[in-house]
């Protein structure tokens, strides 16, 4: 499959970098993307060649969350459409989190909404001191619905809840303190921390990895089908509400929604 939003790059010893390839548009995430990036996790899953995918993003941004044209199309559409929607983004992260390979987030600028549940699945992220991060979602009356179970099972919901609801941004030290990040490094630095994940891997069976992460993610939070479904709908309601049309409304009109002082 050729990708126009992606781009994949493997090199000698089996390691891919996965890139967000949308740098124009901050790397946020069209429904395009959406499909590209599922295709991307299978692929790479199969493939015995690769050890290690890094995930990266070309451009100033790591992603800025959901695409505003995706959201517009959301907003016009029936229920149903909503949810397939939904459902794509959803089965998207799952595909990443399952990954039978080391995941490994190359985290180079600000992220947001969706950029945070693909931090989330990610084995370890790596972040620069002047990234900023937000759940921003409630500031256009939605809610963090499909990347929920992961952004719960990476931060937990005591840290979780200091930024789930209040749409604030914060700083890559306070993202590590949440357990978003594993590392502050230097942009300078941040292919040789990379690099430093990535080696052991390497002098590792691959198949014992792969179990290893299963099994990893079998006594964490369960992330079931019916955990998946029950976010979509939760999705889907909001979409219906009146709270999202009027904050969506307000974001391409460039004014403030009615509920904000």
């Amino acid at each position: 499959m050729a990708y126009s939003t992606i781009a994949i790059e493997k090199d000698a010893r089996g390691v891919a970098t996965l890139w967000l390839d949308r740098a124009e548009k901050h790397n946020a995430m069209s429904a395009e993307m959406i499909r590209e990036l599922t295709d991307a996790a299978e692929v790479l899953g199969k493939d015995e060649a690769v050890r290690v995918v890094v995930l990266a993003a070309k451009g100033k941004s790591f992603c800025a969350g959901g695409d505003l044209r995706w959201m517009q199309d959301q907003m016009a559409a029936d229920a149903d459409t909503r949810r397939a929607g939904a459902r794509e983004l959803a089965m998207m992260l799952n595909a990443l989190n399952l990954l039978p390979k080391p995941l490994i987030a190359r985290v180079q600028g600000n992220a947001f909404g969706g950029g945070i549940g693909m931090m989330s699945v990610a084995d370890v992220a790596l972040g620069v001191p002047e990234a900023k991060f937000g759940l921003t979602e409630v500031k256009l009356g939605l809610i963090p619905a499909t990347i929920s179970p992961y952004v719960l099972a990476r931060m937990g919901e005591d840290r979780a809840r200091r930024v789930f609801m209040s749409a604030r941004l914060f700083g890559a030290e306070e993202a590590r303190e949440l357990n978003l990040l594993a590392k502050v490094v230097s942009l300078e630095g941040l292919d040789a921390a990379v690099e430093a994940e990535v080696a052991p891997y390497l002098l590792a069976a691959p198949q014992a990895i792969a179990q290893s992460k299963q099994l990893a993610r079998s006594l964490g939070p369960a992330i079931t089908p019916e955990v998946i479904d029950a976010t979509i709908e939760r999705l889907v309601q909001v979409w219906e509400g009146e709270e999202s049309k009027e904050g969506i409304a307000a974001f391409f009109e460039k004014r403030k929604p009615r509920w904000a002082s």
